[in-house]
């Protein structure tokens, strides 16, 4: 199918390293249907070698979103998810919050191919 999934969640709000394996987890899942995610928290491994403000990052994150497809929203507080979610939907992007709405979305691109 070739979708790409950017993956939009909390990253600096708690435990970064958990909000980094719960996107990893996300994207694996979303593999599964046949999807390519992107994980934008993996820049948390180059910001700890190379660091740099938090508008780098999220300028990089908004470049990146609007080369995918589809949305993923992570569930949690997330003002950065947030604006990735409304630059999707001014981009009319889909933005899905529940990984079983993506996997029955995907289920009916599959059908009508």
């Amino acid at each position: 199918m070739g979708l790409k999934v950017y993956i939009a969640g909390p990253y600096t709000k708690g435990d970064k390293e958990q909000n980094v394996r719960n996107a990893i987890d996300a994207a694996d899942v979303i593999s599964r249907l046949g999807l390519i995610p992107y994980i934008p928290h993996l820049s948390h491994y180059w910001d700890l070698r190379c660091n740099h403000p938090y508008e780098f990052w999220m300028n990089q994150c908004l470049h990146w979103l609007l080369s995918c497809d589809i949305v993923f929203r992570i569930h949690g507080e997330s003002p950065g998810a947030d604006l990735e979610v409304e630059m999707a939907k001014k981009n009319n992007m889909p933005v899905f919050y529940d990984i079983f709405e993506l996997a029955e979305f995907v289920h009916h691109l599959k059908e009508s191919e």
